[in-house]
């Protein structure tokens, strides 16, 4: 039998489009149960069980919870590309990224930077919307091998919007 995945850790469907409030239900209640501190009286065997189950809700919590690692780590369980293998990002995306810099780098104020950024992060949300449709095109049974590098392809390609958000 395989360790659980995170979506088994934290008892919620193994999808994209998660309940955010359902995510952190969950994860509270597991949390509770698995605390190191309702174990301190156990044999030294539990204490340390409890400690490493601690870890790995923390850590299926923190991937679930934020929706590009979410898409990362589902993509990986679904056999699909890892990150950097794609083929290659498309030429004009690549434009835009550039664009975006120079807007960026030629921005007179703050009103302007926040503006931009405001777009950037139009952007990326418009792009997390393309990779929960493919997602969801995924669960349908469309063209598994196509979606899939579909799915890395706007992934690779998020990180460069990320990334640019990141230097704002």
């Amino acid at each position: 039998m395989s360790p659980p995945d995170h979506f088994e850790r934290l008892g919620v469907p193994r999808r994209f489009v998660l309940d955010q409030d359902d995510i952190d239900k969950q994860y509270l209640a597991r949390s509770r149960a698995l605390h190191p501190d309702f174990h301190q009286l156990g044999a030294s065997s539990e204490r340390q069980a409890s400690m490493e189950l601690t870890a790995q809700l923390n850590e299926a919590y923190a991937t679930l919870k934020d929706p590009f690692r979410r898409a990362e780590y589902l993509l990986q369980l679904e056999g699909g590309p890892p990150p950097g293998s794609s083929s290659q990002i498309p030429p004009e995306f690549l434009e835009e990224v550039l664009e975006w810099r120079l807007r960026w780098a030629e921005a007179a104020d703050d009103s302007e930077r926040a503006r931009l950024e405001r777009q950037l992060r139009e952007r990326q949300d418009e792009m997390m919307r393309n990779i929960s449709e493919d997602f969801s095109e995924l669960e349908r049974g469309a063209q598994r091998d196509a979606t899939l590098q579909r799915l890395r392809q706007r992934l690779d390609a998020l990180k460069y919007i990320q990334n640019l958000l990141r230097r704002r």
